[in-house]
């Protein structure tokens, strides 16, 4: 360095020698680090900040003759560098920045200085991606200000206008950067276009610059500008993920959190209006998606109408057909940031992001994407792809999901663009494929299918019942919305259908949520259908699930109940059998132990005569059950017993995933008898058995409960920490869990908080 940079180091080094000072001690005086002050004076650091230059002055106790003189050295060293009008000149409009705590902490940590010499390694590059309205540019550069004091050498932020229609090339964006650097004409003219490249790695190698390359179009854009080596860090911001960029940190952006997105709010519109009705408030968060952009739209929409309250917006944004038309403030529309990404896309890929608006649920897997353009699951990956690619959707793992307001957004580009003919060819397609592929993979839980038959060309890897279970999950709200069309549309043999090949699944996912609704819609298809035995069978369905899923037992027994009018009007004893264990596990729940009774032993008689082996197994551990019930709790092991003793004599003649879940139950009924028997090692030993069993075949459902026994089990044996564990276990297993035990579990640890 020469010039006015050695002439403000030679200045500074010869004040700390005449104040008889070593580098150190000036560092302890001055609050300046041992290396900034090492860099300053040998001109590795060329523009020291005014209040850098304070805290030296004050270090080195100059008097105000040499103080003003070190200022103006500096001040001369700042001048040299930079043009003001582009360095530090940080844009306006992140005077109201919230949140991103964690992101800021991450990105901090990511530009931290290296223990290395700055010259002689790599260059911090972040790249910042998110979808369209995340905030990535007002992150950016609050960013750049709240790091500032490690860039003594400036922060600067360039547009790439990614989004145009024409971006402007690297070249061009490295000529303003050089130009804003200060670099003179003369030179620029001397080095030329093939120079520049050279000229920009060699200014950008020795500057602490934070340089912020916003807006970002693609990898090739932004390439030429990374610095090849030195101090300088890079931010680079992107509604695309910019995968080809080698060497880089990754900081993703999502939507607000709910408290941000409130705290973000209340700055808008005022602590006195969002205190006044905070559930609107948090509704028309939620509507806005805590989208950073759409949330900055509804605020500016209140606050410029001060007679409205909250409540009007939140009821305003409601109706999810006129969701984006209302999240509009001036000239700041939500769909515009959304048309930006959406008209840069292939043709191909624009019509699929329309097609989705067709799937009900929050994510999509390829093969269903697949199914609403008619290509190849291959080709849809890729297309897929380039929608992450663009912003406009996420991957997680093989699923693809999109923000909310984006599909309200491509539901709009769907009725715009695509013929109703089309639209409802390609919602039939999808919703035909969806029913078919849910009965072949629900099959692999029924008695007398299981894998699919060879005949079958499907989209999907069933091969295994886990496969098919894992299908089932993902795409259920899916496959439930095709099973509600087809149940409008009048396809009432199609509704039966899939409700009968999901009958033994549903005992695999008890805490789904929706098994009343389906059985509900089945029972009434099968009704138009005049079939009583089809109507018989899918009642007991229905007075299954209200049962056990939603704990509804007077409601069971009236489904139950019709049940077996039905089954006597078909003569069938089998379904007849089922409609009196249901009535029979009804009562249980009620407490009516004597009618319960003789309604399992009804059924047991019915089960038997029908030669149906999974019905007398289930009479048989209800046996064990009504035992449990009266306090005859060695009565109650003794049936469990005789119950695993009928599953092996039986054997293959029983479906295995039906034997698994009887077992699983069994072992649960067994532990809790050891329980009140106060025989711990049994009953821990029993419910660990069970708890396997469900685990191996992820039936949480299941595992929630018996988690709960053990927990009660280790706490009878004096283990309470295990006891903790096992509650903890129960209360972090998820939406899939019974709610209720799930309740419990908490409830049990804090008694256990509270014991000293």
């Amino acid at each position: 360095m020469v010039g006015q940079d050695s002439d403000f180091g030679a200045l500074l080094r010869r004040l700390r020698m005449e104040a008889s000072l070593t580098i150190e001690a000036l560092a302890e005086a001055s609050g300046v680090s041992v290396r900034g002050i090492g860099d300053l004076e040998r001109g590795r650091r060329a523009a020291p900040q005014r209040r850098t230059v304070a805290a030296l002055a004050e270090g080195l106790r100059l008097d105000e003759t040499q103080r003003n003189g070190l200022l103006a050295a500096a001040r001369g060293v700042r001048d040299h560098h930079q043009s003001p009008a582009d360095v530090r000149a940080l844009p306006r409009g992140i005077d109201d920045f919230v949140g991103r705590r964690h992101e800021l902490t991450r990105l901090a940590a990511l530009v931290a200085p290296s223990p290395e010499p700055a010259e002689s390694g790599p260059p911090h590059v972040v790249v910042v991606s998110g979808p369209p309205g995340t905030g990535k540019t007002t992150f950016a550069v609050h960013a750049a200000r709240h790091l500032a004091d490690r860039y003594p050498d400036g922060q600067m932020v360039l547009d790439l206008r990614g989004t145009d229609e024409a971006p402007p090339s690297s070249d061009e964006l490295m000529l303003r950067v050089l130009k804003a650097l200060g670099t003179a004409d003369r030179d620029l003219a001397a080095a030329g276009p093939g120079g520049r490249p050279g000229l920009y790695r060699q200014l950008l190698a020795g500057r602490r610059l934070l340089l912020v390359l916003d807006n970002a179009c693609d990898e090739e854009q932004v390439r030429a500008l990374l610095p090849e080596a030195g101090p300088a860090t890079v931010v680079v911001t992107s509604r695309g993920l910019l995968t080809g960029l080698e060497e880089v940190h990754r900081l993703p952006l999502e939507e607000f959190s709910a408290e941000e997105a409130a705290r973000f709010l209340t700055q808008l519109v005022g602590t006195e209006r969002a205190d006044a009705d905070p559930a609107a408030l948090a509704e028309v968060a939620e509507r806005c998606g805590h989208l950073p952009l759409a949330l900055r739209v509804a605020g500016n929409w209140l606050a410029t109408r001060t007679g409205w309250s909250v409540r009007r917006l939140a009821d305003r944004l409601a109706d999810e057909a006129r969701r984006l038309d209302a999240l509009v403030a001036g000239d700041v529309r939500v769909t515009a940031a959304f048309d930006l990404s959406y008209r840069r896309l292939t043709p191909e890929a624009a019509r699929l992001y329309r097609l989705l608006a067709l799937v009900e649920g929050p994510d999509v897997g390829a093969a269903c994407a697949a199914r609403l353009t008619g290509r190849e699951v291959a080709d849809t990956e890729d297309i897929l792809e380039e929608l992450v690619e663009a912003g406009l959707l996420s991957a997680e793992g093989d699923r693809f999901g999109r923000h909310d307001l984006l599909r309200l957004y491509a539901r709009g580009r769907l009725a715009e663009e695509e013929s109703p003919e089309d639209t409802a060819r390609a919602r039939t397609g999808m919703q035909r494929w969806l029913l078919e592929t849910a009965v072949v993979a629900g099959r692999w839980y029924e008695p007398g299918h299981g894998a699919p038959p060879a005949s079958w060309q499907g989209t999907v890897d069933l091969s295994t019942a886990a496969r098919a279970r894992q299908w089932l999950q993902a795409e259920a709200a899916h496959w439930l919305a095709a099973l509600r069309a087809a149940a409008a549309a009048g396809e009432h043999a199609t509704v039966v259908e899939v409700a009968e090949a999901l009958h033994w699944f549903s005992d695999q996912w008890i805490f789904w949520g929706h098994w009343p609704e389906v059985f509900f819609l089945a029972a009434a298809s099968a009704q138009a259908l005049g079939d009583p035995l089809v109507e018989a069978t899918q009642l007991n369905y229905h007075a299954w699930a209200l049962l056990l899923c939603e704990g509804r037992p007077h409601d069971s027994l009236d489904r139950a109940a019709l049940a077996l009018e039905a089954a006597r009007a078909a003569g069938s004893p089998a379904q007849e059998a089922w409609a009196q264990i249901y009535r029979a596990w009804a009562l249980r729940t009620l407490g009516d132990l004597v009618p319960a009774g003789e309604h399992s032993r009804a059924a047991a008689r019915l089960f038997e005569a029908a030669g149906d082996l999974h019905g007398a197994l289930q009479a048989l551990h209800f046996r064990a059950l009504l035992f449990l019930d009266e306090g005859r709790y060695e009565d109650a092991v003794d049936a469990v017993r005789h119950t695993l003793a009928f599953l092996e004599e039986h054997g293959e003649r029983i479906e295995p995933h039906i034997a698994e879940f009887a077992r699983t139950n069994l072992n649960a009924t067994a532990g809790q008898a050891h329980i009140r028997l106060e025989r711990w090692a049994e009953a821990v030993a029993s419910l660990d058995a069970a708890i396997g069993l469900s685990r191996a075949v992820g039936n949480t459902g299941v595992e929630s409960r018996c988690l709960v026994h053990l927990g009660t089990a280790l706490e009878g044996a004096g283990r309470r920490r295990d006891a903790r564990a096992a509650y903890t276990r129960c209360v972090g297993l998820g939406a899939d869990a019974d709610p209720r035990t799930i309740a419990e579990a908490r409830l049990r640890l804090s008694r256990l908080d509270a014991i000293p």
